[in-house]
């Protein structure tokens, strides 16, 4: 059962500078997916590929300039006010930051309460508190940490109660914004076990936003790879990890750190070089592309035609 659905989101910002004005920048640039109900999507890419611009469209943090996101079949893009609060309840999010994404002067009682108070307002204090100590211990935290501040706590613990304050509505889906990268390897494992966890024992769907495919290989049901704003490859995680179909997935592979450097081959280390060399028409990613060919230059070639002539074709969309 599909619980999210983007359908050809596109988000551009415009910036004016001191000597230049409208500047314009394509964050996202028609990216669709679906989500079934218990699935993990993991979106990668590098910084600046459009993967926290796609979360915040999905939540409707932005509003999308085109394209429409979906929640159980119902169109949340147009949705104001009161419509919208009453389906926010049903995908909720989860930041990068542990630490920043916590209101310091708010008791951890009071911080995972807070949708409590928004999205089941009947509830007395008695009843939410009870909520919330449930939902913590859920989490791996003790009910005693209520009382606490944010400051008190572990960077790990941080995001279990990150992760709490998300779950206590009991949304649908959760969207998990970098969630591991700001926490030591062993904590990270940790917090990749929990969710793995929750989502066994609620059905909860994740888009897990990442550019670390060493974290993604161990939780991802299916892959979105992003750069410029572009869907560059699709398909399940295992068979992108596996055999990857397009020149940048690969050079994300091989980025990977591993145990022994030396065996590294750093070719992927020069393609890289400079993010705003991107392509206006065709591959976004043929100008850094070490085996670009003319092909690659037709407009949208590689996205919308699996299995045609280009030599980096795109698998068929999820």
């Amino acid at each position: 059962m599909t619980v999210l659905e983007a359908r050809s989101l596109s988000k551009t910002f415009t910036r004016d500078g001191l000597w230049r004005k409208g500047q314009a920048k394509r964050a996202v640039n028609g990216v669709s997916f679906t989500l079934a109900k218990g699935k993990t999507l993991a979106v990668v890419g590098e910084s600046g590929s459009g993967k926290s611009t796609l979360a915040r469209l999905l939540m409707r943090l932005l509003v999308a300039d085109e394209g429409d996101v979906l929640l159980h079949g119902e169109s949340i893009t147009s949705l104001r006010g009161a419509a919208l609060r009453r389906k926010r309840r049903h995908i909720q999010m989860v930041f990068q930051d542990p630490f920043a994404s916590l209101n310091p002067r708010m008791t951890i009682g009071n911080t995972v309460a807070e949708g409590l108070r928004v999205h089941q307002a009947q509830l007395n204090r008695a009843q939410r508190n009870e909520k919330v100590a449930e939902v913590l211990q859920q989490c791996g935290m003790d009910a005693d940490a209520m009382p606490r501040y944010p400051h008190q706590f572990s960077g790990g613990q941080r995001q279990r109660i990150g992760i709490a304050r998300a779950l206590v509505v009991q949304p649908d889906v959760l969207v998990l914004d970098e969630p591991v990268s700001a926490l030591d390897v062993s904590v990270q494992a940790q917090i990749l076990n929990l969710l793995r966890q929750l989502q066994q024992d609620h059905g909860l769907a994740y888009v897990f936003i990442s550019h670390d495919l060493s974290v993604v290989r161990h939780i991802a049901d299916d892959m979105l790879v992003m750069f410029a704003g572009h869907v560059l490859e699709t398909g399940s995680a295992k068979n992108v990890l596996l055999n990857p179909k397009h020149p940048y997935t690969t050079a994300l592979l091989d980025a990977m750190p591993i145990a022994h450097p030396s065996l590294r081959d750093n070719s992927a280390d020069e393609i890289a070089v400079d993010p705003e060399q991107t392509a206006d028409h065709g591959c976004p990613f043929r100008l850094r592309c070490d085996t670009a060919e003319g092909d690659c230059a037709h407009a949208d070639m590689h996205l919308n035609n699996a299995g045609h002539a280009c030599l980096h074709p795109i698998v068929s969309p999820l």
